[in-house]
C-alpha cells in the first residue's frame, strides 16, 4: 500500500484549470466515467457561488503526497427530509488509480459524512464492470446490496450499476488500510 498522505479539503480557485481538465478529457476520466461532454466550467461557477460546499452537495479536492489527485463527492438524496441520506463517489486523475489513494478519500468523506450531518446511511453505485470501485467500496466498509438494471447511459447504452450502503451503525475497517 502507499504510504503518501491523503487528505481531503475544499476546492481552491487554483484546482480549477486541474478539476476542468479531468472532468473535460474523456480519457482523463476513465472507461466508467465518460458521460458526454457537459460544461467543466460549471464548477468555477459553483466554486464562486458557494465553495462547493452546498447543503445538497459538496465537492473536495483530493491531495496525494501534497498534490491534487482528483476530487470526492457527495450529494443528498431520499424522499423524505426525515431520511435524506448521502450518495458519494469519487474520480481520479489517472496518475493516482490503482494506489490505494481513491480507496483512503473514500474513507476519509465517508468519516467526514458521519461527523458532520446526522444521516444515518451513505450510498454509492458503480457499473457492474467496475470492479476496482467495488473493491475500493467494500475496503470501506460498504456492502453490496444489489444491482439495479438500467439505470445509467453511457456509450449508446444502458447500463446495470451495482448500489453500496454503509450505515452509520455498521462495523467499520481497522485503520491504517
Amino acid at each position: 500500500m502507499n504510504e503518501e498522505e491523503i487528505t481531503l479539503r475544499p476546492v481552491a480557485e487554483a484546482d480549477l484549470p486541474d478539476l476542468e481538465r479531468l472532468v473535460g478529457d474523456p480519457g482523463a476520466l476513465g472507461e466508467y466515467q465518460w458521460y458526454g461532454w457537459s460544461d467543466p466550467r460549471r464548477f468555477r461557477r459553483e466554486l464562486a457561488e458557494d465553495g462547493l460546499l452546498g447543503e445538497e452537495r459538496l465537492v473536495l479536492a483530493v491531495d496525494a503526497g501534497g498534490g491534487f489527485a482528483g476530487f470526492v463527492a457527495a450529494r443528498k438524496a431520499g424522499v423524505r427530509n426525515t431520511a435524506r441520506y448521502w450518495n458519494i463517489g469519487a474520480q481520479l486523475v489517472p496518475g493516482a488509480r490503482g494506489r490505494g489513494i481513491g480507496t483512503r478519500a473514500q474513507l476519509l468523506l465517508v468519516d467526514y459524512l458521519f461527523a458532520h450531518s446526522p444521516v444515518m446511511r451513505l450510498e454509492a453505485d458503480t457499473e457492474v464492470g467496475n470492479l476496482a470501485e467495488q473493491r475500493a467500496l467494500e475496503k470501506c466498509g460498504f456492502l453490496r446490496e444489489g444491482v439495479q438494471r438500467a439505470t445509467t447511459f453511457r456509450d449508446g447504452q444502458w447500463r446495470d450499476v451495482v448500489r453500496y450502503g454503509l450505515l452509520r451503525t455498521d462495523p467499520r475497517p481497522e485503520r491504517p488500510l
